[in-house]
């Protein structure tokens, strides 16, 4: 019940923030490498224990999950967590009135929310990155929470937990006749249950899944790319040498 609660607080961030634009600051890069599988399958996990409870991936079946190198068996007990059955789609644990009831809005799927965030500063990957490591608490928001790449956001920080409690710190600068507030840093309050290096791996290996699942046959389409290229480039050269020979008597 407890990691439904936090997932079910994800829904208002992350369908807001699809809509956020790509002012404010520059996005981390995202430390995401879809060829690593135990990166993959520690994203799968952690997707599933805090983003699947409000947010669905229908687009991805959970037998797909044996590409990362899961087992049927370890799929059934570690990732399918209601009576879905390991053929059906990842479905959310609400049902689109329940998240239209709750929250205003259906939770949007995000199979292909690493795709669909793709913007000037970088990647969706990168944009993903950033905004989950960029919380904060704010007492003058209605969740108590806030975010430097969206800020006023709706979403309360669904992962405080293993990062802990921190708060940002903003210095007052008068710029052009006008006084606005230049980010600092960030405050430790409380610590979480992780490291900051430990949360930054866990981010990055939630959102190195994400931008698997948008497109889980990119390594092999990659690969497949590259035999092609060198088929090509041999074609060419026996067209050419055939050419060649074909015209050489003829004046």
């Amino acid at each position: 019940m407890k990691k439904v609660a936090l997932g079910l607080s994800l829904v208002s961030g992350l369908s807001m923030s699809v809509f956020a634009n790509t002012a404010g600051p520059a996005w981390d890069k995202a430390p995401g490498n879809i060829s690593d599988k135990t990166s993959l399958q520690n994203g799968a996990k952690t997707f599933v224990a805090y983003c699947l409870n409000c947010h669905g991936a229908e687009y991805v079946r959970y037998n797909r999950l044996q590409d990362l190198g899961f087992t049927l068996d370890q799929i059934k007990s570690e990732l399918v967590l209601t009576d879905a059955k390991v053929g059906d789609t990842m479905k959310s644990v609400i049902s689109m009135k329940e998240g239209k009831a709750w929250f205003g809005n259906n939770p949007p799927d995000l199979s292909v929310i690493a795709r669909s965030r793709a913007g000037a500063n970088g990647t969706g990957a990168d944009y993903l990155y950033t905004y989950l490591r960029g919380f904060y608490r704010d007492s003058a928001s209605q969740t108590g929470w806030n975010n430097l790449v969206f800020p006023n956001v709706g979403m309360p920080h669904v992962l405080w937990e293993l990062q802990g409690d921190r708060k940002a710190v903003f210095e007052e600068v008068e710029e052009h006749g006008q006084k606005t507030h230049v980010f600092k840093g960030f405050e430790q309050v409380t610590p979480g249950t992780l490291t900051t290096e430990q949360y930054d791996q866990t981010v990055g290996d939630l959102v190195n899944y994400l931008q698997w699942m948008g497109e889980p046959v990119q390594s092999t389409r990659k690969t497949l790319g590259i035999w092609v290229l060198i088929f090509l480039a041999g074609l060419t050269v026996v067209t050419w040498r055939l050419n060649k020979s074909f015209w050489k008597d003829i004046k």
